[in-house]
């Protein structure tokens, strides 16, 4: 899978003598025409798009499959195709390991425009989470101004805006 970005967190200055925590996640891309199915979290006032973390021994595709379904419903899964990692450092807040090294591996899919009912983790409800199909233009738009504005962005919301950003480079 192409590699699209390594980011570094401003607070991780070398990665030298630290212990580093790797998590593999995917991320779901599906669009129609210039909408794209994201996530709004009213906690970080930001979009994102559907995925997560992969428990031990999952399959990756079989991981975003079940990510998209649980978080957005989405109905009838179908042409599931690479489209490339983002790999990030983080700093890790637990006492366990430095530094938290997350690894998107991001693909594109098509679903049916209506939505089943999504299964949100608890926190995911409590963050205030929902699935919304979304103006690709008008979600980098916003998630700009958030990171420009909002004291409570997440650290996610470069990832999500770069990828974001990307796809409108490779739109027709």
């Amino acid at each position: 899978m192409q590699h699209l970005k390594t980011h570094y967190h401003p607070d991780i200055i070398s990665l030298d003598n630290k212990t580093i925590f790797t998590r593999p996640a995917t991320r779901c891309i599906t669009m129609s025409g210039d909408t794209i199915l994201l996530l709004y979290t009213e906690r970080y006032e930001d979009y994102s798009l559907p995925g997560g973390g992969l428990n031990e021994g999952e399959d990756k595709i079989e991981g975003m499959i079940r990510e998209l379904s649980e978080e957005t419903g989405a109905l009838d899964i179908r042409n599931i195709k690479p489209f490339g990692v983002y790999e990030e450092y983080r700093p890790w807040h637990k006492s366990d390991f430095d530094i938290q090294h997350m690894i998107s591996y991001c693909y594109t899919c098509d679903i049916n425009t209506v939505l089943g009912d999504s299964k949100m983790e608890h926190y995911e409800i409590k963050n205030g989470m929902t699935a919304k199909w979304v103006n690709i233009y008008e979600a980098i738009a916003h998630n700009k101004k958030t990171m420009l504005e909002s004291s409570k962005k997440g650290m996610s919301i470069e990832r999500e805006t770069f990828l974001l950003e990307l796809l409108v480079k490779q739109m027709p």
